[in-house]
């Protein structure tokens, strides 16, 4: 009971009336289903941090280039790495990526902050529901390594990312803010991509044997698919009122459990905004 009363405290926000601004609709033509051997996931594309990562990307899924590849490095807490490791599959769509790390600050208001100082970023914030980061003195923002997120695999080389992805799978790592491409984040089907077998850290992570590995069934662009096929999702809008109370109650820990109240400031990756499925009628 007492550990019941204790899960409550941590993650239970409490009840409040709802508002069509609270939330937003993807657009299914922003999404990519992955369609694993563990489940359905669904990621939202970030074309405004990363517009020609997502168009390779999407281009790629369309191709039908991840179709029958697989995960095959994944490391526990740390990330699940899928693609073509043999880079043998043919595609139309493999030219190296230039790096898409940050971007200049943007000055249309999609910034919401949440925080600043931050320890690795001047500011934290949430974007276009992505969690990002801003550098005031360089002019730079950029999207962080929080769980779920999506970027592209690279060698030493920044501008060497192809068609090899990986998903967050731990807690976040965010010495690779402004060290990778980010340009998604699973927003459905979390619970899937954490069954994929995992490899050994010795190993770097990588299942040598092909049988072992997490399967990519189908990649397919939302808007691709037929209606009963896409699933309706909804996120939090960072700028309506029931994130913003939910970041309220954060800053203050007014619940009786809390006997600590903090010091009021708030890891964007922990309160970043929801995303649910909508169920069907």
């Amino acid at each position: 009971m007492k550990l019941w009363i204790a899960l409550i405290a941590l993650f239970v926000t409490p009840v409040m009336a709802e508002q069509a601004s609270d939330w937003r609709i993807p657009s299914q033509e922003n999404l990519v289903y992955l369609q694993l051997d563990t489940g359905t996931v669904v990621i939202e594309l970030a074309p405004f941090i990363a517009p020609n990562h997502v168009k390779q990307f999407k281009a790629l899924v369309r191709e039908g280039f991840y179709n029958g590849l697989d995960f095959y490095r994944v490391i526990d807490g740390f990330v699940a790495q899928g693609g073509d490791i043999t880079e043998k599959k043919p595609s139309q769509h493999k030219a190296p990526l230039a790096a898409e790390f940050t971007r200049t600050l943007s000055t249309d208001g999609s910034f919401f902050k949440v925080q600043s100082p931050e320890f690795l970023a001047d500011e934290t914030g949430i974007m276009h529901g992505f969690a990002a980061g801003r550098d005031n003195k360089d002019k730079v923002e950029w999207l962080l390594h929080c769980y779920g997120v999506v970027a592209m695999a690279r060698n030493n080389d920044i501008n060497s990312g192809t068609t090899d992805f990986y998903i967050n799978i731990g807690q976040a790592p965010r010495h690779l803010d402004r060290n990778m491409s980010v340009f998604g984040r699973v927003i459905y089907g979390m619970a899937a991509v954490q069954k994929l077998p995992r490899g050994e850290v010795k190993n770097g992570g990588v299942i040598d044997d092909v049988s072992q590995r997490g399967k990519i069934l189908s990649a397919s662009v939302g808007s691709d698919l037929a209606k009963d096929k896409q699933l309706t999702l909804r996120i939090q809008n960072e700028f309506g009122d029931l994130y913003n109370k939910k970041l309220a109650g954060s800053r203050t820990l007014k619940n009786e459990f809390f006997h600590y109240k903090g010091t009021g400031n708030i890891d964007v990756c922990y309160r970043n905004v929801t995303a649910e499925l909508i169920p069907a009628e």
